[in-house]
């Protein structure tokens, strides 16, 4: 119905016979399909197709990507990617770090993105930090919601100083004016 190599060209269909004219005149014009596309042109860059994890697959490990990851399988690990789909049958337990998020499946874990989208089949127990977030009217969300303005980074809770660990004080019995609570068991020596 729709043909890439024609999309701005109105016009009937060209027969197998015509057809031969036709690329011929438009060989300089516009690249065949298959052809070496190094050199620029006027048409804007298709974008890589995501790497897509099947539903029949399962992952125990994390997974890290510049590129697209859509899962429809099971993993058990961490993911990191630019552009991550959680596929209506995937089912990932770790923390997702990405770009962009769109759940439409089952996640387990924290979820950090520039833009978090849980459709309305979303099941998502665990912590989402998000610079934005769209949460569809039946999606299932157990867990907090904080905004931050770079989620990406691996300091996300920043927004919360960080205090070195205290050591807990030795349990020292004190004296009270009120003398012993009530139930408290004295010894004498």
């Amino acid at each position: 119905m729709f043909s890439k190599s024609k999309i701005n060209e109105p016009g009937p269909k060209a027969s197998g016979a015509d057809s031969a004219p036709a690329s011929a005149s438009d060989t300089k014009s516009s690249p065949k399909p298959g052809a070496d596309m190094s050199t620029p042109t006027s048409s804007p860059k298709s974008k890589p197709n995501p790497s897509i994890l099947s539903s029949d697959l399962t992952v125990t490990g994390n997974l890290r990507t510049t590129g697209d990851i859509q899962v429809e399988g099971t993993v058990q690990g961490d993911i990191r990617a630019h552009l991550l789909t959680v596929g209506e049958s995937a089912n990932i337990e770790g923390e997702i770090v990405a770009d962009d998020i769109v759940v439409t499946g089952r996640v387990i874990g924290k979820v950090r993105g520039l833009k978090v989208r849980l459709t309305s089949t979303a099941r998502v127990e665990g912590d989402i930090i998000h610079k934005t977030i769209a949460i569809e009217s039946g999606a299932h969300f157990e867990g907090s919601v904080q905004r931050a303005e770079d989620p990406l980074s691996t300091g996300a809770s920043s927004s919360m100083p960080r205090m070195a660990p205290s050591t807990p004080a030795p349990a020292v019995p004190r004296p009270s004016a009120a003398g012993p609570a009530p139930g408290a068991d004295l010894k004498t020596s």
